[in-house]
């Protein structure tokens, strides 16, 4: 898993809002727009720094773990780059937890209230002793997205130091904690709470700006909320691995929902039938398709809803503030118009788009094309979430630019090509879809009549090969609406569609 620029503003943005006094020193993650580019290698950042995942553990006792470096004399940090096979952040942390220590991801739990959102960050700094005048920085940057785990009372999980430097590992009281700022937050926990409690819930919605919401059955005293318009989600199970397995899982069961792409967006506090607080850790995601084609096994139905309509429906205050929330946060997500009316949180602005509008996601491809008749395309990498080791042509999606801006500086950021925008024309259009439900796409395909430089491999976690090939013999693995398009500029036609049959 890339650990992608959005999840990492989204971390620090919920972390902020917790600890403003710390804004100072990690402003510069969100200043510039540094965190709205499109990332590179994974987990590094457009600014010399590298973003990595670290673990907090506290055993029963409220003791630390602490791994030493007698050599060097300091405290080994507990995480590092997430890999390909990490399916979030947590994983990775539990991943190199066990890998460094021996520490199996089923030993802890994520501690309530914090199962999406880093305990600490930490930036810290690193000198290369062994770098050369005029080799560049010898300072290697870090900012550490901490997580905190609690040991179980009923594990025994020995530590086994992997790494070839760690020589010595302590359980060291709050007190003892070297990082001041660490150990201040540590102080203010509450260790009585049990991190078995913990949920998770499912915040979706459409590109209409809409919710997903699921009616529960009325059965007073047998479920909670019930009667009530809530998200998807429930408690998290022994097999689930981290809180994103528990969200996963249960929309899989309750609705048998799949979501491609789920963003820790916060924990919500809610209170049981009991008066007892419980913690939920809510996970947004994006969906566009019907609810009525959902199996649901559990409650009476899901409907999507607008912000402005939550005041109709009988739902939890906590359910509806973090619908708000969010809608307030994306933007982009929740296209609006000015009322003509008043201020009140019941007559929130409307969608600009009428009922029934679906956005389409815009992609730009450059068709490029040398005088001997062959075509560039790239082998994408294994490890991609579209396409993995399918040849393509070079592609992105529009962000807040024209399409042709956007074309050049793909091309630019992807092979090293530089293309003057008055030396492209456009050939052909394809309006695609995958599967029925899916967003819909349109594709615009650019010639480059004339180009400058030689294709290089500018992103290898996103493309590992690119090649001239001849259109009448393009490769079997090919993507499906790039051979549509291909074909029909050859042709001359300017237009094709293809999925939504």
């Amino acid at each position: 898993m890339t650990l992608s620029h959005a999840h990492i503003r989204t971390a620090v943005e919920t972390y902020l809002a917790r600890h403003p006094h710390e804004r100072p020193q990690l402003g510069r993650l969100l200043d510039a727009g540094a965190l709205d580019r499109p990332p590179g290698i994974a987990g590094r950042l457009p600014f010399p720094a590298q973003v990595t995942c670290g673990a907090i553990v506290v055993d029963p006792l409220g003791r630390v773990l602490h791994v030493l470096n007698l050599v060097r004399g300091r405290v080994l940090a507990l995480g590092g780059h997430t890999e390909p096979e990490d399916e979030s952040s947590a994983e990775a942390v539990l991943r190199e937890l066990y890998e460094e220590t021996g520490i199996p991801p089923q030993a802890v739990a994520p501690w309530p209230g914090y199962e999406t959102v880093p305990f600490d960050i930490d930036i810290r700094e690193i000198r290369d002793i062994d770098t050369h005048p005029g080799k560049g920085d010898p300072v290697h940057r870090y900012v550490d997205l901490r997580f905190l785990f609690r040991l179980h009372a009923a594990t025994e999980a020995p530590v086994v130091l992997r790494g070839e430097q760690a020589t010595r590992v302590e359980w060291r009281s709050v007190d003892e904690v070297t990082s001041p700022s660490l150990r201040e937050k540590l102080l203010k926990l509450t260790h009585a709470v049990e991190p078995e409690t913990a949920n998770a819930s499912a915040l979706i919605c459409n590109d209409r700006g809409e919710y997903l919401l699921h009616l529960r059955d009325y059965l007073p005293g047998q479920i909670w909320e019930p009667g009530m318009w809530s998200l998807l989600g429930g408690g998290r199970e022994p097999q689930d691995a981290t809180l994103e397995h528990t969200v996963r899982r249960e929309l899989d069961e309750e609705a048998g929902l799949h979501i491609a792409d789920l963003t820790p967006f916060g924990t919500e506090e809610a209170t049981d039938d009991t008066g007892a607080t419980v913690p939920i850790a809510i996970y947004a995601g994006r969906w566009n398709g019907d609810p009525r084609e959902l199996h649901l096994t559990e409650g009476v139905m899901l409907a999507w809803f607008a912000p402005y309509d939550l005041h109709r429906l009988h739902i939890a205050p906590t359910t509806s503030d973090l619908v708000r929330r969010h809608a307030a946060s994306h933007p982009a997500s929740t296209p609006r118009i000015a009322t003509q009316h008043g201020t009140s949180p019941d007559e929130e602005r409307r969608p600009a788009c009428p009922r029934g509008t679906v956005l389409n996601v815009i992609g730009v491809h450059l068709y490029l094309e040398r005088p001997d008749g062959t075509v560039l395309l790239g082998l994408r990498h294994p490890d991609s979430a579209f396409a993995p080791s399918t040849w393509h042509v070079l592609a992105g999606h529009c962000e807040q630019e024209s399409a042709v801006t956007c074309l050049t500086r793909e091309a630019r950021e992807e092979a090293g090509l530089e293309i003057e925008p008055r030396d492209v024309e456009l050939v052909h259009v394809v309006h695609h879809i995958d599967r029925a439900g899916d967003q819909p796409r349109m594709g615009l395909f650019f010639r480059a009549r004339t180009w400058t430089g030689e294709p290089e491999l500018r992103e290898p976690d996103k493309c590992t090969q690119w090649k001239f090939w001849d259109p009448a013999a393009l490769p079997e693995d090919l993507v499906p609406y790039t051979r549509v398009a291909i074909e029909g500029i050859r042709a001359g036609r300017p237009y094709s569609e293809t999925g939504w049959a």
